[in-house]
């Protein structure tokens, strides 16, 4: 008998798909179609992975369940935030308010992780093109420009040496190469694996990116407490869900001991005080004013918006910035071993012209 939880832990959507979804659900529910004609309707023209979504969501009807039982079923596709919002909408009556708040809160969280790669791609795709001119001119030019002055028996310089000495384990010791390529990545796949959170964490120390990262964790926290406080959840429960959507251990940390002074009857500002330097002043005092005012959803909605506008600002910067650097290093590496190349021809032209 096939496992059904195996199954459906290895289901995924695409973001345009699960956006599609979950849209769809929201249309219709506010149009007053009963959910189980909705999942019947939405079953008929759809395959893959919503068909399967689908189909067990019409089981879990029939049975009596909810839909947020469903969505727990599929990992991949729904995290512990969007489950615990249909959760609370469901037992408060106002499903189709939180659908179409998760559906607008999905639609940006792939709008920013589209900034992201976006301004990543320009960089990836220099270091790419670097890549294959280096393995171009190791692979099929040194070789032969190697020969040349061996034969010659002219003295090489120090750069030299090292290109034809790199060429050499390329061209003549292929087999080594290719294991010491294969250890690599193997321990890049291990530190990725299993220390994934100690590399990135060093990671997010660097200049700059320490800066973008601390806006992308303010972003992604302001905009699903905004959310979850909306469907009517605790905001202890809320905090401690909205810690596993931040990256930087810190801000984990903050947001567990925040909840803990909560529970000991302080307020949501002070929490964020108690680590100082972790959160910019500013969400500090908006959240201090919601509190006050008791529009605590709206001021993480207001800050969310915000910091959205600052990664897409810094982002700008630092792709700004790194365009140029690369474009020199790049520049100044080829540049080194076109010199590596020319300088013993130039030594061999003076010698003759001496003599």
């Amino acid at each position: 008998m096939i496992d059904k939880s195996k199954q459906f832990a290895r289901v995924s959507l695409k973001g345009t798909e699960k956006l599609e979804l979950i849209g769809s659900f929201a249309t219709m529910i506010s149009s007053g179609v009963s959910i189980l004609e909705m999942v019947k309707s939405l079953a008929e023209d759809t395959k893959g992975g919503q068909r399967i979504i689908l189909d067990e969501m019409r089981e879990d009807l029939t049975q009596g369940k909810h839909i947020y039982v469903t969505f727990g079923k599929f990992p991949r596709v729904f995290d512990r935030v969007s489950i615990n919002v249909i959760r609370a909408s469901e037992a408060a009556g106002t499903l189709d308010l939180a659908l179409r708040d998760l559906r607008s809160t999905l639609q940006k969280d792939m709008e920013f992780s589209d900034k992201i790669r976006s301004a990543l791609m320009y960089p990836a795709f220099i270091i790419v093109v670097f890549i294959g001119i280096l393995g171009m001119i190791l692979t099929f030019v040194i070789p032969k420009i190697s020969t040349v002055f061996t034969q010659l028996n002219v003295p090489l310089p120090l750069p030299t040496r090292i290109m034809i000495f790199l060429s050499d384990v390329i061209v003549k010791h292929t087999l080594w190469f290719g294991l010491g390529l294969v250890g690599v990545s193997a321990l890049l796949y291990y530190l990725f694996s299993y220390k994934r959170k100690q590399v990135l964490e060093v990671l997010y120390r660097l200049p700059m990116i320490s800066t973008l990262v601390m806006q992308i964790d303010v972003t992604n926290f302001a905009r699903n407490l905004s959310v979850l406080l909306t469907s009517g959840l605790p905001i202890t429960q809320a905090l401690e869900l909205v810690s596993e959507v931040v990256v930087r251990q810190r801000m984990t940390s903050l947001l567990l001991n925040t909840k803990s002074m909560v529970l000991a009857g302080r307020s949501l500002s002070e929490g964020f005080r108690s680590d100082k330097g972790a959160l910019p002043s500013i969400v500090i005092k908006l959240v201090e004013a919601g509190e006050k005012t008791g529009t605590l959803d709206h001021s993480l909605q207001e800050i969310s918006e915000y910091f959205d506008y600052k990664v897409t600002y810094t982002l700008k910067a630092l792709t700004a910035l790194l365009e140029p650097v690369m474009l020199v290093l790049v520049a100044v590496v080829v540049g080194g071993m076109m010199l590596a190349i020319i300088a013993p021809v130039y030594g061999l032209i003076s010698q003759i012209g001496g003599n």
